[in-house]
């Protein structure tokens, strides 16, 4: 079993910030944005890592930003470590395949998440009060049904606890119409373009997030793109609406936590290797089926 790299180290190299999976090193005008294997789960990071997530997650956001470069501009920069400038070279063998470096960008302060599928915080909203987000949806629908359109359901971004689902019209007054319109369709033509690709490979795209972040030029989509920590992906050949589905994200993790009730508090518990397991077997699977690569 390969050893998850659960933090990077890299002296001389300014560290900016490190979240729940990445750590982000400033470069001056640039950043180093390292996808470790960490993982997390209801909010908390946990105690075992996930061998090759961070390559799995950087490698398939690479894939995307190529795959959608003629719909949105991205904030891409270098992607391979032998070319990262000085001092990063001397890293280069940790940084392969998990780390790009990116241009600086104002991030927009909102998760835009797109629902494809009625699932998630998205159902159990509708069952409440028979809408998502403020917008009305048709009687009778069931967990996992297909929506008849893709919904824009933008949320905040909670530096602790949970993102929260915002009315669009919140988005308007946090950032300006333009910028909220712009946010909107863009992230509904990127949905729609991976969602293309995704079902020509037998897997369903429920829901995803993007994040969005501009510069003199405008909107540029940042940070990981449809990824299985950002995204639910569901296998077309055993989709079965009425309930929750099969999937290739960290679902599996949520249910084996909540199958030993853990009370979602600190600490954060590890996990056993057979969820280590599986979970990075499903992740390696996604890539695969979706890219059609091998892992670097």
């Amino acid at each position: 079993m390969i050893t998850p790299l659960l933090q990077s180290e890299l002296p001389g190299v300014k560290l900016l910030s490190r979240g729940k999976v990445r750590d982000i090193y400033d470069l001056g005008g640039s950043l180093l944005i390292v996808a470790t294997d960490r993982i997390s789960a209801f909010d908390h990071v946990l105690a075992s890592g996930i061998p090759d997530k961070g390559k799995v997650l950087n490698q398939i956001s690479l894939f995307w930003f190529d795959m959608l470069e003629g719909v949105v501009r991205n904030h891409l920069r270098e992607r391979d470590a032998d070319r990262f400038p000085d001092p990063l070279r001397t890293h280069a063998g940790v940084l392969r395949g998990r780390s790009v470096v990116v241009d600086r960008l104002e991030m927009l302060p909102i998760e835009c998440v797109v629902r494809g599928y009625l699932s998630g915080s998205g159902y159990r909203e509708y069952v409440k009060t028979g809408a998502v987000c403020g917008i009305r949806l048709p009687p009778g629908l069931r967990e996992s049904d297909r929506l008849p359109e893709p919904l824009f359901t933008p949320s905040t971004k909670a530096v602790c606890g949970h993102d929260e689902n915002i009315p669009f019209a919140h988005v308007v007054e946090m950032v300006g119409k333009e910028t909220a319109d712009a946010a909107r369709d863009l992230s509904l033509r990127v949905y729609g373009a991976a969602c293309r690709h995704a079902e020509s490979r037998g897997i369903l795209i429920a829901d995803t997030k993007f994040e969005f972040g501009r510069d003199a030029r405008g909107l540029a989509l940042a940070d990981e793109v449809l990824t299985p920590d950002s995204s639910r992906f569901w296998p077309a050949d055993g989709y079965r609406p009425g309930g929750p589905q099969a999937s290739f994200d960290k679902q599996y993790v949520r249910d084996y936590l909540e199958s030993i009730r853990w009370d979602k508090n600190p600490p954060a518990p590890g996990l056993p290797a057979e969820i280590v397991e599986g979970t990075a077997r499903r992740y390696r699977d996604i890539f695969h089926r979706l890219t059609g690569r091998e892992l670097i």
